[in-house]
C-alpha cells in the first residue's frame, strides 16, 4: 500500500509546522490501526508545551518513522535526550517529547487511536 505526501489529509497546519495523518495505513498486532503520518516541522519548534495535560506531559504514543531531512532531539521520561537527523530511522516508546533543531520532514507509523488523541490534545491547546 502507498499514498503520496499530498494525498495525506493534513491535520494540523500553522506557522511553521505542519502535520499530514492517513488513517487506516496497516496494523500492528496488539495497537490497532495504524496512521502512515507526513509532519513537516520548522525548526525551533517544540512540541512540550502541546504535550501538558498528557500523562507524564509528553506524547504516549510509539511512532515509527525516517527523518528524510532536518534534526530532531527526543527527550524521554527519564530526561535522556537522543538527537535524529535526516536518513535516519527511528523507533520511539510511548513517553516522548520533541524539539526541532533544524527544519524537518518526518514519514512517522503510529498506532492510529493513540496518536490520534495526542493530535486531538494538540488541537484543542493550539484552540484555547
Amino acid at each position: 500500500m502507498h499514498i503520496a505526501k499530498q494525498e495525506v489529509p493534513v491535520r494540523i497546519d500553522v506557522p511553521g509546522a505542519r502535520a499530514r495523518q492517513a488513517p487506516d495505513f496497516g496494523d500492528a498486532s496488539g495497537y490497532g490501526k495504524i496512521s502512515g503520518e507526513y509532519f513537516s516541522l520548522g525548526a525551533g519548534t517544540d512540541i512540550a508545551p502541546l504535550l501538558q495535560g498528557l500523562e507524564g506531559d509528553l506524547c504516549q504514543s510509539p511512532h515509527w518513522g525516517y527523518l528524510l531531512q532536518g534534526e530532531l532531539t527526543v527527550t524521554y521520561a527519564d530526561r535522556t535526550d537522543e538527537v535524529v537527523r535526516g536518513g535516519d530511522l527511528f523507533y520511539w516508546p510511548p513517553g516522548h517529547t520533541v524539539k526541532v533543531g533544524s527544519d524537518a520532514e518526518i514519514i512517522l507509523f503510529s498506532p492510529q487511536h493513540e496518536h490520534g488523541r495526542v493530535i486531538d490534545h494538540m488541537l484543542n491547546k493550539m484552540a484555547g
